[in-house]
């Protein structure tokens, strides 16, 4: 089954660091990501490689639950979760970029390979989650940019 591998991108309007700091702080996902409900520290709340975080979202009309492991973080450059337990193996990257004196390109990827059912829908999921993914990225722009 072909995996799905979704990279979209904004430009923000703020330093690095606020939008880094902001965005990369798994506490703040319910405020800009609008499938995400809630967020559960299940290790010390440290950015640290072994760090899992257990979410709750919405997607698709399916509620979902999966714990994401920290598997690397350079501060105000790159941020990588993968999927410790799921309902099928993901793995999402920040990275943000400098590319002004206030002005950061933030680019969100996600990759995974469904499989069993969710295999079927796999076309389907990745058009949904590039369409979810600009409208989160542009409900952080909005936030960030206040």
């Amino acid at each position: 089954m072909k995996p799905v591998d979704v990279i979209t991108e904004i430009e923000i309007a703020c330093p690095v660091e606020k939008v880094a700091d902001f965005s990369g702080n798994p506490d703040n996902a319910p405020r800009w990501y609008v499938n995400i409900k809630s967020v559960e520290w299940k290790t010390a709340r440290s950015m640290t490689i072994g760090a899992q975080i257990a979410f709750q979202a919405q997607f698709l009309g399916k509620k979902l639950a999966y714990v994401y492991e920290i598997v690397e973080y350079i501060p105000n450059e790159k941020l990588v979760l993968r999927t410790a337990d799921g309902p099928f193996p993901m793995e999402t990257t920040y990275r943000w970029e400098q590319i002004g004196e206030s002005r950061t390109r933030m680019i969100l990827r996600n990759q995974g390979k469904p499989s069993g059912f969710s295999a079927l829908f796999a076309p389907f999921m990745t058009s949904a989650m590039r369409r979810a993914n600009r409208k989160d990225l542009q409900l952080l722009k909005s936030i960030l940019e206040k």
